[in-house]
């Protein structure tokens, strides 16, 4: 069973950036579909980030232009690069692979707090 192993979550102040990571525990599995989601409290998990095979990228609208998804394939590692957060920002942060078959995997989530 794959593992997602997530890091970068922190505190940061509104205008600030951050970088958040995802690598899977084997490279012996490839993921055609890498992605992020967040989940702020007492709201629902939405989506927010992701990239496939081609390179076909797409965003939510609410981090549009400020938000970058990237990958290393070589490594099973992805990455969502956050530039000019805000205090709406502040979530926890969910990475999302999908692999073989179709089959999903999560990571455990990291928090990212945008103070005010």
């Amino acid at each position: 069973q794959v593992q997602l192993m997530e890091s970068g979550g922190g505190l940061v102040q509104p205008g600030g950036s951050l970088r958040l990571s995802c690598a899977a525990s084997t490279s012996r599995i490839s993921f055609g579909a890498m992605a992020w989601y967040r989940q702020a409290p007492d709201k629902e998990r939405e989506f927010v980030a992701a990239i496939v095979g081609g390179g076909i990228v797409r965003y939510s609208d609410s981090v549009k232009g400020r938000f970058t998804i990237s990958r290393e394939n070589a490594k099973n590692t992805w990455y969502l690069t956050m530039n000019n957060l805000t205090p709406e920002d502040t979530a926890v942060y969910y990475c999302k692979g999908g692999g073989p078959g179709g089959r999903s995997f999560w990571g455990q989530g990291t928090q990212v707090t945008v103070s005010s």
